[in-house]
């Protein structure tokens, strides 16, 4: 018999969205700490001369960010739909 989708949710649907919410803040923390490792690691450099970023900078981690963002969505967008890389 199917289950009445005005019903509310079961203890184990609320422990299974629960469970897939935790994961999906685990995967987006990770993401970011990967990004902002990446982009740190690329664009500051190593000997701080100030203590704000200078415009070098500032470009460069807009520019690395952006990137890392488009690739993170064309990989999502890749993995949804089954094709293989191009």
């Amino acid at each position: 018999m199917a289950a009445n989708k005005n019903a509310p949710p079961t203890t184990l649907d609320k422990e299974q969205i629960m469970g897939m919410a935790e994961k999906e803040m685990e995967y987006r923390v990770e993401l970011f700490n990967k990004l902002t490792h990446t982009c740190f690691n690329k664009c500051v450099e190593k000997r701080y001369k100030e203590a704000e970023l200078n415009m070098g900078e500032n470009s460069c981690i807009d520019r690395c960010v952006s990137k890392y963002w488009q690739v993170t969505n064309l990989i999502g967008q890749l993995l949804g739909s089954g094709r293989p890389p191009m």
